[in-house]
């Protein structure tokens, strides 16, 4: 009996713990929102909206073939995992001009997985400028209007980050040539935006229901 007691002390009552403290974090922590109402992705497509989704938005730039590593990271280590919900999107700008290539990596992601919810909104260059310039974000884009960051954009258009990101403090974006920075930070990131959307929808069908 003191062996089974001491047993559930040491390993079965930390496990618990654990599971429940994990639990609170993912159903009722909040990811804080950095920009509010950023303007609407700069586009002709049809069909092409930040409105009503959660994004992951990415800007590709003049030279897609060098963004290739960065796509196939994000599209394995957060596409993949997230892209079986409905309300859930990737969204890359993309100069116009590059319809081809980015259509090609498209057609390669596809390889991997299903990419209907990957979408491409190719701009003119001031139109970009514009737009990342409105997410009011500490990073910059490069020269030829890449970034190897990619935001969460929720379905208000609000951009969600870290206000006290233990490596950054303050985390606008996170870095997808950086595999572990998916795993570690972004995923963990996506999953408490999605848990929010999915309490809020619970808690309304709940009211309707009395």
């Amino acid at each position: 009996m003191k062996k089974t007691v001491v047993l559930v002390v040491l390993f079965v009552f930390p496990l618990v713990a654990y599971l429940f403290f994990a639990s609170g974090v993912n159903n009722f922590g909040k990811l804080p929102v950095l920009t509010e109402s950023v303007p609407d992705v700069p586009t002709i497509q049809e069909g092409v909206t930040l409105d009503g989704k959660i994004t992951i938005l990415g800007f590709l730039g003049t030279k897609v073939d060098n963004m290739k590593g960065n796509a196939f990271n994000l599209n394995q280590k957060i596409y993949k995992r997230f892209g079986e919900f409905t309300d859930f999107q990737v969204v890359m700008v993309v100069p116009k001009g590059n319809e081809e290539q980015a259509n090609a990596l498209k057609e390669e992601l596809g390889e991997l997985s299903n990419v209907d919810k990957w979408h491409f909104a190719f701009a003119d260059e001031a139109q970009i400028k514009s737009f990342f310039k409105d997410l009011k974000t500490d990073l910059d884009l490069e020269e030829d209007l890449s970034s190897p960051y990619v935001f969460i954009v929720d379905k208000d258009r609000n951009l969600r980050g870290r206000e006290d990101d233990e490596d950054e403090g303050l985390k606008y974006g996170f870095d997808t040539s950086s595999v572990a920075e998916l795993n570690n930070k972004m995923e963990d990131d996506v999953k408490i935006v999605l848990a929010e959307y999915r309490l809020a929808l619970k808690k309304n069908n709940a009211d309707r229901s009395k």
